[in-house]
């Protein structure tokens, strides 16, 4: 009678959390405020594994890591396959503040978007990127160079912000690069560069002349493949109400299904067998336990 009790209290936990572990599913359909589709996933396992390594969701956040720093993912534009981060390390028309610069891994399965301005401010007056010519110069040489314009007025609006007037230097240490040309290595070195900060931002919103009003931020476009394709077999299982996922040493496609199976097709596959499962296989299971139990009463 005294052996049966902690046999029983782990039956007992078993039958609790039976009905957990059939229907628990692994990849989420949301961080934070964020709704997630592919390519992007809650975590390793989940939407497309070229894109896990530089976006990921943690506490609640989603966001991407390069070699420069982690950046918050502010929004997603699944329709023009755009995401939009913010980096806490850039000025704008509030504040200004001292940055390392911007880059992309060269890995990473992202461009910058066309709608992107970046613009260097308080540059040294002898800079290598102070120049009226747009565009990025490979002399084969180690003194290869970033462009950029001075002749836009975006210069000028920017220096209108307190923040930035304070600096005391003039516009000519402002440089722009519209459309954002870093070169091959899409890296913004700032140290290299002798520019101490710099502000981007990828929307007017219809305030061309007030800098207060621009929307700060980067945009960067990512594509499905080379053929930026959307994979049929993931819109089968999203219009299923599965999640686009990858599994074994291949990557294989797998869509996981709210009852936490996962198909290589799609969840109305998965949905009958998990009701099979638990008409048939879960009501087995419960007559057996309970058998056990009465073995120790």
């Amino acid at each position: 009678m005294e052996h049966g009790y902690p046999s029983l209290t782990l039956l007992s936990i078993f039958l609790f959390f039976l009905p957990t572990l059939i229907s628990a599913q692994i990849c989420q359909r949301n961080c934070g405020k964020e709704v997630l589709k592919y390519p992007f996933g809650s975590g390793p396992g989940c939407g497309d594994p070229r894109f896990q390594p530089h976006v990921s969701c943690s506490q609640q956040r989603l966001t991407l890591t390069t070699h420069t720093g982690s950046y918050l993912v502010t929004s997603i534009d699944y329709n023009k396959q755009v995401i939009y981060i913010s980096d806490p390390t850039m000025s704008t028309c509030s504040c200004t503040v001292p940055s390392k610069g911007f880059g992309l891994d060269w890995d990473a399965p992202f461009a910058f978007d066309d709608s992107n301005i970046f613009a260097l401010v308080d540059c040294s007056m002898n800079s290598s990127s102070i120049s009226k010519t747009s565009g990025y110069v490979d002399d084969g040489s180690n003194n290869s160079k970033l462009l950029c314009d001075q002749s836009t007025p975006i210069c000028s609006l920017l220096y209108s912000c307190s923040p930035i007037s304070t600096i005391n230097l003039p516009i000519s240490t402002c440089c722009v690069y519209a459309p954002v040309n870093l070169g091959p290595s899409f890296d913004m070195d700032l140290q290299k560069l002798q520019c101490p900060s710099y502000t981007g931002f990828y929307n007017f919103d219809d305030q061309e002349v007030d800098p207060e009003k621009w929307n700060y931020g980067i945009a960067l476009k990512y594509k499905f493949s080379v053929t930026d394709d959307y994979p049929g077999s993931c819109a089968a299982c999203e219009r299923s109400y599965g999640v686009c996922g990858y599994n074994g040493a291949y990557n294989s496609f797998i869509c996981n299904c709210p009852n936490g199976i996962n198909t290589t097709t799609d969840c109305l596959f998965a949905s009958s067998f998990n009701n099979g499962f638990r008409n048939g296989v879960a009501w087995l299971i419960y007559p057996l336990a309970w058998s056990l139990v009465s073995l120790f009463l």
